[in-house]
């Protein structure tokens, strides 16, 4: 996957790309797990364009724990087609970052999926840690 980046005025991450045969059934249809996959390269690519690697996190002794994932089916993507995921972040407390997502078809706009991962911040002994201050202000400012 080589994915485009950008970003639009309500600040949500536009990562774009082919969906692969391999992420699709025999009938040509993406099976429903790899768009949490996909919300995770979004994830991972909104973090990177504010900045932060997840390697860095770690590093720094902060993990951020799935505590939470909604997903909403709305059509489905085919092989070939190309599909954009918005990375948004919905909100961002002392220990919590909540992502929100839209993933649609990049040509037609129709809407796929939509959904949210409320991530909680954790040591490497599963602590729950303060995400601090500085980072939590980053990731809700624009640009």
């Amino acid at each position: 996957m080589s994915p485009e980046q950008t970003t639009n005025a309500k600040e949500a991450l536009e990562t774009t790309f082919h969906v692969r045969f391999a992420e699709t059934d025999l009938m040509g249809i993406v099976h429903h797990s790899i768009y949490v996959v996909w919300m995770e390269e979004g994830r991972s690519d909104f973090m990177r364009h504010k900045g932060f690697t997840f390697d860095q996190w770690e590093a720094a002794n902060i993990g951020f724990a799935v505590s939470e994932m909604n997903l909403r089916y709305h059509a489905p993507a085919h092989y070939g087609e190309r599909v954009t995921v918005r990375t948004r972040v919905e909100s961002v407390r002392s220990r919590q970052i909540v992502f929100g997502y839209e993933i649609v078809n990049a040509d037609s706009q129709l809407l796929l999926v939509t959904g949210t991962v409320k991530l909680i911040a954790v040591d490497r002994q599963n602590q729950v840690r303060t995400i601090p201050r500085e980072v939590q202000e980053l990731l809700v400012a624009g640009g």
